[in-house]
């Protein structure tokens, strides 16, 4: 099997599609906000397309150009007075009206608005999952299934049993391991990585039963498996619990998501191509999304969490060409009393561009690397 019938076999016709319409939402509304940000302030929009690339329909609506564009891969609003403006004589000029002519806070807002909008729509799924599926219980693990001749089913374990001991002591909601905070459900996996004798208390239809065994970590080398499929309990909530929690492990994730940043950044400079579960590229993104049409409506949902937040706040990475880079111009025109000059800021923005675009680049080889 080749590399592309390797990576054709990862994907599914069904996580393609569902791949091109959670990116394709999430990046409609974030261009929304901008737009509606500017329209606010009494800034045109010359045009809102949803693709990119050559444009297949247009309509003028309200002043603003709608266009369908080709590729299917994000969209861009065009808002007057952001672009240097063309003389007749050819020569480019500072634009002076629109954008430009907002103060410093109106700038920020339009150029903030896009992130806020995916944060928004974080917590606002993350909301709609908790509140309809129940809100996670970290200080317990319950067993989702039991594989065939396995330790588990040996011992008597069940699907739907909840652990919430080990070893005699009750499952803390978190437990750091090498400085990295874990969810304490987790704690299983660590406890099953070392031998020795192990007791499990377990709760099944409201009564707690201890399960005691002698545990072998690896045979010959090889790790043993005791045999279930685990995932944190879950509790109803109402719809204030669920966002409240999900404003909690919003900021949770936040630092985790800059760390997986970090590390990809370093290894871009250092063109290390060797994988992680952190980050994924637009083929791994597709292969997981295939996964979860595969599994249930929700999985889906949880990836649109995920997909949404990273792209908050990878926008908000002070590079030039993303909305942080943007950001951190008006900040610095702000500062110095006066806007750079256009050589100044098309100097910048091309550099900022340019990394993108080989940020991309890198990305997408070294998730193709994984099927060599």
């Amino acid at each position: 099997m080749n590399v592309l019938q390797s990576i054709a076999a990862a994907l599914t016709p069904l996580g393609l599609l569902w791949t091109l319409l959670i990116i394709g939402a999430a990046t409609f509304l974030h261009e929304l906000a901008h737009f509606a940000l500017a329209r606010w302030q009494g800034v045109a929009v010359k045009s809102f397309s949803v693709g990119m690339g050559p444009v297949l329909l247009r309509r003028v609506w309200r002043g603003t150009e709608w266009r369908l564009s080709l590729l299917p891969i994000g969209g861009y609003v065009e808002i007057d007075g952001m672009a240097p403006v063309e003389e007749p004589n050819g020569v480019y000029r500072q634009p002076t009206r629109g954008f430009a002519a907002l103060p410093t806070w109106g700038k920020v807002a339009v150029l903030l608005a896009g992130p806020l909008m995916n944060l928004v729509l974080t917590i606002g799924l993350m909301t709609l999952t908790f509140a309809s599926q129940g809100v996670p219980a970290p200080d317990r693990a319950r067993i989702e299934a039991v594989l065939p001749n396995s330790r588990a089913g040996a011992l008597g374990l069940q699907a739907g049993d909840v652990i919430t001991a080990i070893n005699g002591r009750d499952i803390p909601d978190t437990y750091t391991v090498n400085g990295q905070p874990h969810a304490g459900w987790e704690s299983l996996r660590d406890t099953l990585a070392t031998s020795g004798h192990k007791t499990l208390t377990v709760l099944r239809d409201g009564t707690a039963r201890q399960v005691a065994f002698d545990w072998q970590a690896r045979v010959n080398g090889v790790q043993q498996r005791l045999g279930i499929q685990y995932a944190p309990d879950v509790q109803p909530a109402s719809l204030p619990a669920a966002f409240v929690t999900s404003l909690r492990t919003t900021g949770e994730a936040v630092p985790q998501l800059l760390r997986a940043f970090g590390g990809l950044f370093a290894k871009f400079f250092t063109l290390n191509l060797s994988q992680d579960q952190n980050v994924s590229g637009p083929i791994g993104t597709a292969q997981i999304v295939s996964q979860a049409a595969a599994l249930s409506p929700w999985a889906l949902v949880q990836v649109a969490v995920l997909l949404n937040l990273s792209l908050a706040f990878f926008n908000l990475i002070p590079i030039p060409g993303l909305d942080g880079g943007r950001i951190l111009l008006v900040l610095v025109g702000a500062l110095r009393g006066r806007p750079l000059t256009l050589a100044q800021e098309q100097a910048i923005n091309v550099a900022g561009f340019a990394f993108v675009m080989l940020l991309m680049a890198f990305v997408v080889v070294r998730d193709v690397s994984r099927f060599f």
